[in-house]
Parts: C-alpha cells; sequence; structure tokens
C-alpha cells in the first residue's frame, strides 16, 4: 500500500508532493469545521443568547450594543478557517496546472535528447503532465463539497440564531 502511494507521487513529480500538502491541510481545515459545527455551534449560540438576555431588558442602548457584538462573536466564529478552506480549494488546480507545465518541459527535454523513438522516456514527462492535474482536480472537488456544505450549515444556524434574538 504505501509503496504504491510512493509510485503515484514519483509518477507526478515533485509538484503533486505539494497538492499532498495542501491536501493534508484541506482535510484538518474540513475537520476542524466539521467538529465545530456538529458539536460546538449550538453551545456557543445558546451561551451568546443567555449572554444577549442578560442585558436586553437593563437599558436599550447597551441591549443594542450588546446584540450587535453578540452577532459579531457568532459570525466570526462561523466563519473561522472558511475562507482558508476557499484558498486550498482555488489553490489546488493551480499546483495541478504547474505540475502539468514541468510535466511537458520534461516531455520536450526528453524529445531534444533523445528524439521521438523512446516512448517510453516520453510516457513518465506525459505521467507528470496528466496526475498532478487529476490530483489538483480530485482535491479541489472534495473541499469545494465540504466549502458549500458548511457555507449552507453556516447560513442555516445563523439565522435561527438571529430568530431567536429578534424574539
Amino acid at each position: 500500500m504505501i509503496y504504491s502511494v510512493l509510485r503515484f507521487l514519483e509518477s507526478g513529480g515533485p509538484v503533486l508532493y505539494g497538492i499532498l500538502f495542501i491536501a493534508v491541510v484541506l482535510a484538518a481545515l474540513i475537520l476542524d469545521r466539521y467538529w465545530f459545527f456538529r458539536f460546538e455551534a449550538k453551545a456557543l449560540c445558546k451561551n451568546k443568547l443567555h449572554e444577549w438576555k442578560q442585558y436586553q431588558y437593563r437599558n436599550k442602548w447597551i441591549s443594542q450594543k450588546t446584540r450587535n457584538a453578540v452577532i459579531s462573536e457568532v459570525t466570526i466564529a462561523f466563519a473561522e478557517y472558511r475562507s482558508l478552506i476557499q484558498l486550498m480549494i482555488i489553490i489546488c488546480p493551480m499546483f495541478g496546472l504547474l505540475g502539468t507545465v514541468t510535466g511537458m518541459i520534461s516531455v520536450f527535454d526528453t524529445m531534444a535528447a533523445t528524439g521521438t523513438g523512446n516512448a517510453r522516456a516520453m510516457a513518465a514527462g506525459i505521467s507528470m503532465a496528466t496526475v498532478p492535474t487529476m490530483a489538483g482536480m480530485v482535491v479541489s472537488l472534495i473541499g469545494l463539497y465540504f466549502k458549500t456544505r458548511f457555507d449552507a450549515l453556516a447560513q442555516k444556524q445563523l439565522d435561527r440564531f438571529y430568530d431567536r434574538l429578534h424574539k
């Protein structure tokens, strides 16, 4: 298993290691956001709602400012790492394109050195050109699914939170 993974990484050239690093970071960010929305978001909203209710009837101005602060804190907590996830999603296909360019340069170098008759040497360069593109797109698509899911979860829970603040 490990041998086949290493062989796959070598077939894609050095750019594939960069995509692997981005994929690991993206996976960590996705797990963090999953944990937050699954276990921490409801408790955060409940605590902030309780905090706002303490100031709700004392002074109208203080109540309004506290409400705005509570909304801001919850919105910031819900938005944490989502823009970084989006950045990783955008970067992955660019790394794949970089792998394509470096792989094609390898093919052209092989053609210049040995001519067009050495198909085996050209195949390695073509593999270096296609594997990173595929890997970058796959990682990006997986990240895009989770980003969309987290955006929907955040909007749904924030709408519920805003409704409770207005009651």
